[in-house]
């Protein structure tokens, strides 16, 4: 059975890494095409260029940087409106212009609460899931290219059952993850054997690793069993887009679907 190819749709460089780095990796390592679209901060500023180094050592090509002012950083994107601000239309016909120009079996993005209901996460999330059904379109976007359809759209998220520990760290910090019911987990990916890359590409963003209370750095303190407990699984809900297709394996997380 052939590998999927996999194209990620994120909200912040880092994000990609810390909730789908294993997955990115595991699928490279398989031999799938994967890359990533960031829906914010500039291509010209530092964490476009630790964004680069993270997708190296995922195997997910070179960034693909939509360059929007991240909500709480104005200065990420000197120039540029906010994400949630610019037109709906504006960004989901770019994000379309990527599905189309890379033609990927599966989409990857934020779940509806965005985990931690961050509001360029959860903006991400809608622009992510009206793009993997237009791109399928070809009367909508004439100008991103010929339509493509995706298999699927999988949403990263956080099933209560194993949510304890990661909660616990972000209320410490004053922090909140939002999760779901553990019965609309579609799959739930084991990445333990591709752990120490995950891990790599996460510290690659290293101005979230070193500014307290980020999640990156809240990890770095935690003993490396403690943190691979965390991030050793990535779970997903599952959005069908082709009739009868399928993507990842199911929720005992088995090899590429």
């Amino acid at each position: 059975m052939s590998v999927p190819s996999v194209l990620a749709v994120y909200a912040h460089p880092d994000d990609e890494s810390l909730v789908a780095g294993g997955v990115l990796a595991r699928y490279a390592a398989a031999g799938a095409r994967t890359a990533v679209v960031t829906a914010t901060w500039a291509p010209d500023s530092p964490r476009a260029a630790e964004l680069a180094d993270a997708l190296r050592i995922l195997g997910a090509g070179e960034p693909r940087m939509l360059g929007y002012a991240d909500l709480r950083v104005p200065e990420s994107a000197p120039g540029r409106p906010r994400f949630r601000d610019a037109p709906l239309d504006e960004t989901v016909g770019r994000v379309v212009a990527h599905i189309r120009s890379f033609r990927p079996d599966v989409v990857l993005s934020h779940d509806a609460y965005g985990s931690s209901g961050h509001p360029d996460h959860v903006h991400t999330h809608r622009v992510a899931l009206l793009a993997a059904h237009e791109a399928g379109l070809g009367g909508l976007h004439p100008q991103a290219g010929p339509p493509w359809q995706p298999r699927a759209l999988y949403l990263s998220a956080h099933p209560r059952a194993a949510s304890g520990e990661l909660s616990a760290l972000l209320a410490g910090a004053g922090k909140r993850l939002y999760t779901v019911p553990d019965r609309l987990i579609a799959a739930a990916v084991d990445v333990r054997p591709w752990l120490d890359r995950k891990w790599a590409a996460v510290l690659a963003h290293r101005s979230e690793a070193g500014r307290h209370p980020s999640l990156p750095s809240l990890l770095a303190g935690l003993p490396s069993a403690a943190r691979e407990r965390i991030i050793g699984t990535e779970w997903f809900l599952r959005h069908g887009l082709r009739a009868g297709a399928d993507g990842f394996s199911g929720p005992s997380g088995g090899g590429p679907g």
